[in-house]
């Protein structure tokens, strides 16, 4: 076989490389900041955070500083009583952490829009100083969220129509969550996947399934999953129930991996003590009621065997504010990017930074 000439090689061309479509190079100019405000008794809302949200619901009033002094007592008092200290040898930190993503098309004022906030734990040892990290999470807020559940899905199931689910729906919450987790701005800052804890469906029914943990107690199953529990799943989450030692009602922890192997004891009663005082305070009926969950339990808002915290919440107004929010989020956020969002939806994998 003879051998092609040198000049025969020098006469090859390579194919030149395809310019990328022009919804995936839109795609690739969405990126993430993180900032963090100290949650204390002197923390004030900023003007992005939604104010529905647990701790931001806090500080308002006449009575915020008092409101906060409380409830950050009731969760140093309960992480005490997790890891069995009655001298108060730990206290718990929390910074809020709020993620805003930011576009690169001509949007005008709407490039940059608040996508979530979350709560960042440090466990402190007063005896020997040591500050531990806690679990990133907890808490979870996030306009998109309203948006899905205040505004899309109450516009698919207008009077009359049979219960159904838009289409697509939490599908972009759930990939921009998790291109979030993958990128950049959260890796260089967090070593651990984030575990949001919240109430359990009042819509289930749960069952104790036998396992015991040493901080979280209880597991419970529940009898199908909740349109919740779906919602979390396409944020890449699993989901767990249990009612930690102490406690009077399972809670639900979402997570990545492993939620028993992953963190430590310490961790987990950090996010224990800081949830179940979130839900003490805004839904008593399940979290503060005077008889505890049985073998199989149910939770429901309607009964009245519970004892309320001396922290005021208003759940109809809190109804009534994720509307808002959601059409907030529409206007500022779904409308002005839609070409951009839409490519996030049909990319098989998008890089971030």
């Amino acid at each position: 076989m003879t051998r092609p000439k040198a000049h025969d090689e020098d006469t090859i061309t390579a194919r030149p490389t395809p310019a990328l479509p022009d919804w995936l190079d839109m795609a690739n100019d969405i990126t993430f900041r993180i900032s963090t405000t100290r949650f204390d008794e002197d923390y004030a809302p900023s003007a992005s955070s939604r104010i529905t949200t647990n701790f931001a619901n806090l500080a308002r009033g006449e009575h915020r500083q008092q409101n906060l002094r409380n409830a950050l007592a009731m969760i140093d008092r309960r992480m005490n009583e997790l890891v069995g200290d009655d001298a108060d040898r730990y206290r718990v930190e929390l910074d809020i952490v709020s993620a805003e993503l930011r576009f690169d098309d001509d949007a005008g004022d709407d490039r940059e829009f608040p996508l979530l906030e979350v709560l960042d734990i440090h466990v402190v040892d007063t005896v020997t100083g040591e500050r531990h990290q806690g679990i990133v999470g907890n808490n979870f807020s996030s306009y998109l969220r309203d948006y899905d559940f205040s505004v899309l899905l109450p516009t698919a199931n207008g009077e009359g129509k049979p219960f159904t689910l838009p289409e697509g729906f939490g599908i972009l919450h759930g990939k921009l969550f998790q291109h979030f987790l993958d990128s950049e701005a959260y890796r260089e800052r967090y070593t651990q996947s984030p575990v949001v804890c919240i109430s359990v469906s009042t819509s289930r029914e749960y069952h104790r399934t036998g396992v015991e943990h040493p901080v979280l107690g209880f597991e419970y199953e529940q009898d199908s999953f909740s349109l919740t529990d779906e919602y979390f799943g396409k944020m890449g989450l699993q989901v767990r129930y249990f009612m930690p030692q102490g406690s009077v009602a399972p809670l639900a922890f979402y997570f990545r991996g492993d939620l028993l192997a992953d963190y430590t004891d310490l961790q987990l009663a950090g996010t224990v003590a800081t949830m179940e005082t979130f839900q003490k305070i805004y839904r008593p009926e399940i979290y503060n009621a005077h008889e505890p969950a049985g073998e199989v339990y149910r939770p429901t808002l309607a009964h009245d065997d519970f004892t309320r915290t001396n922290i005021a919440y208003d759940r109809e107004e809190r109804s009534r504010l994720g509307i808002t929010q959601g059409r907030y989020t529409e206007e500022h956020f779904v409308k002005p990017h839609r070409a951009v969002l839409d490519a996030w939806l049909v990319a098989d994998a998008l890089p971030t930074r």
